[in-house]
């Protein structure tokens, strides 16, 4: 029969059955079952298992979109198919509801990998509140994928990272590359800003011109000018013939200025002129030149500061702030660092011809925790210095340079007496991770900074709840994290409550 002579509420009804989320639901108990079924039919489409073998052979044979089970099944456990799941589809989220309930069984469920725990008995409000907060946090997560898979790069040109603070650096570049508009790139030295200048001139309409960088710092400060201007024959002693400045062999594309608060006042005037005007006269000259320049500068100081205390022009600070771009240092990059170290480790093995792959855990973990004070440079000559120094196939703690072994010992009690961050090749007793403790714990402290001294109930509590905002409100999951009982948390909780009144003005 066709649909289509349907009418359109029955066509309606009929799609949107077909559209309902699926649900396999796991219970020995046939009532259980049937009740079950009759809370969910009218929003999800849903399938009845009456053990986990049965579970099993559904899974096989259908998609669904969440799985409800029991624990005690006639066959196994149902952690066991908890356990099977997160095997073979760990992104299928599991509820897991039992009579017999335990601090400890939520717990073991949660660090299997339960997205929730329900304890019998429960009402249809407990069970459809946990399944539409589950399906809303997965069809978050699947739109987020889909936004990484389109937009998410792990290199653009040849900076190197996944993380969401080199995401930003990449979307500004693709964006202002494409602009004549003045770009100032700020960041810790050795953050990677020369190659950020490098990826906005290749993006530019302006890739296949030149682009001339010139390092402020390097050049001593009598010669400076010289060579961004350019100078005639005889200007001063020592020019013996005229030379093109900077300036002129980038007509047509890219100056990149590094360390650019490194550069004289006077200098920064004409500097100034030269952005205006696109004109400037070579030391010792008097014949004005016509240029077309595209700017970038950089600096490892905070421009506003040099400008406030009188070292940068501030005209010139707005001329060339047009766009401003940060590179984050290392030590917020989370997982980029071994991204970047694997791609180092490649490079210096096949330049000293070396068979080194890949890292130990234990070098991965001092990796992950360290503060990298010198950033991608400083994390490139460990590397190397490892590569050249030692033989093998995978880079073990043994293989770290003795000046950082070293100061292991030292920095570690340091560490725990909370006096100062681990320094290299320490262990820190929480890990800089994504999505962990680590991420709370570092949320926390940075929060905390150099403020008074608080009770400790109030640290606690600020912990607790971070921790609780953190897993989207999931109290049992937070309690995980945190490796402390559930009914703890809410014991905490309620004696907050009870202080909170104790403290209410009668």
């Amino acid at each position: 029969m066709n649909n289509t002579g349907l009418n359109h509420p029955i066509r309606e009804a009929i799609m949107s059955r077909e559209n309902r989320p699926g649900v396999l639901l796991v219970e020995d108990c046939s009532f259980s079952a049937k009740a079950y079924q009759i809370f969910l039919e009218s929003d999800y489409a849903v399938r009845v298992a009456h053990t986990g073998s049965e579970a099993l052979e559904q899974l096989a044979q259908h998609n669904f979109d969440v799985v409800i089970t029991d624990v005690r099944l006639p066959d196994m456990s149902g952690l066991s198919v908890l356990d099977k799941i997160q095997a073979e589809m760990p992104s299928l989220p599991v509820i897991v509801i039992t009579a017999h309930g335990s601090v400890d069984m939520v717990v073991d469920a949660m660090q299997r990998g339960a997205s929730d725990f329900v304890s019998k008995p429960f009402d249809k409000a407990r069970l459809e509140v946990t399944l539409k907060n589950i399906l809303k946090k997965q069809k978050l997560e699947e739109t987020v994928q889909q936004y990484e898979k389109v937009y998410k790069r792990d290199q653009f040109h040849r900076m190197i990272g996944a993380s969401l603070p080199m995401q930003n650096v990449y979307r500004i570049a693709e964006s202002a590359g494409k602009s004549n508009a003045s770009v100032f790139i700020t960041g810790e030295s050795g953050t990677g800003k020369e190659l950020c200048s490098e990826a906005l001139h290749a993006e530019s309409p302006r890739a296949s011109a030149p682009f001339i960088t010139l390092n402020c710092a390097a050049i001593p400060r009598d010669l400076i000018e010289s060579e961004i201007f350019g100078h005639v024959k005889g200007a001063f002693t020592g020019a013996s013939a005229a030379r093109d400045g900077a300036a002129l062999r980038a007509s047509g594309g890219t100056l990149f200025l590094d360390e650019i608060g490194e550069m004289p006042l006077d200098l920064q005037s004409k500097l100034l002129r030269l952005i205006q005007s696109g004109t400037f006269t070579p030391v010792g000259g008097s014949k004005e030149l016509k240029v077309d320049i595209r700017f970038i500068c950089a600096t490892n100081r905070d421009p506003l500061f040099e400008v406030q205390e009188g070292r940068f022009r501030e005209d010139l600070y707005y001329r060339l702030h047009v766009i401003p771009v940060h590179m984050p240092p290392l030590r917020e990059r989370g997982s980029d660092i071994m991204l970047i170290a694997q791609s180092l480790l490649k490079q210096y093995a096949e330049d000293e011809k070396k068979d080194f792959r890949g890292f130990s855990k234990d070098v991965e973990k001092v990796f992950m925790q360290y503060d990298w004070p010198g950033n991608v440079r400083e994390l490139s000559n460990v590397v190397r210095n490892v590569v050249v120094l030692n033989e093998g196939s995978v880079i073990d703690m043994s293989m770290l340079p003795n000046l950082i072994r070293s100061r292991t010992s030292k920095s570690s009690r340091a560490w725990a007496l909370g006096n100062n961050p681990p320094a290299f090749g320490d262990v820190a007793p929480v890990p800089r991770t994504e999505g962990g403790l680590g991420d709370v714990a570092a949320a926390i402290q940075s929060d905390s900074g150099n403020q008074e001294i608080l009770p400790f109930w109030v640290e606690e509590k600020r912990i607790i709840e971070s921790a609780i905002e953190k897993c989207d409100g999931n109290v049992p999951r937070a309690a995980v994290f945190l490796e402390i009982g559930v009914s703890t948390i809410y014991r905490k909780k309620q004696q907050w409550d009870e202080v909170q009144i104790s403290r209410e003005p009668i």
